[in-house]
């Protein structure tokens, strides 16, 4: 399998970036502005953060722009979250629903380490 998938490893990468970024803009876009079946909640300070975050960065995320920056941004806004929101539900996320924002942690913190890669605007950037 390494044969065949490791020669894609960058554009597989990329199509993760990508991906996990418009979802997690998608979260945003439902509190800042109540799209996709969500509430606005800009009234809440706490939320409105979240918000900003989550749509913002998901969008630099997903073209590549200031990625490690805003992917370490969004892995902390997600611990917070958990903690805040979920952890209080119990121990597991899987029971307490907060696999997601797990998952979103974990994932923007290993975006962050590794950077945009080389279907981004970051290097898009760098090239001469």
């Amino acid at each position: 399998m390494d044969r065949w998938l490791g020669r894609h490893a960058e554009r597989i990468y990329t199509l993760l970036r990508i991906v996990a970024g418009i979802l997690f803009a998608c979260h945003g876009a439902q509190k800042l502005f109540g799209a996709l079946g969500g509430t606005a909640m800009t009234s809440n300070p706490m939320m409105l953060a979240a918000g900003i975050i989550e749509f913002g960065g998901g969008l630099l995320i997903a073209v590549g722009l200031l990625t490690s920056w805003a992917a370490f941004i969004a892995s902390g806004e997600m611990a917070v979250g958990y903690f805040m929101v979920h952890a209080k539900g119990g121990f597991w996320p899987i029971l307490n629903k907060g696999e997601l924002a797990v998952v979103y942690c974990f994932l923007f913190l290993y975006i962050a380490a590794r950077g945009a890669g080389p279907y981004s605007a970051d290097a898009a950037m760098r090239r001469p």
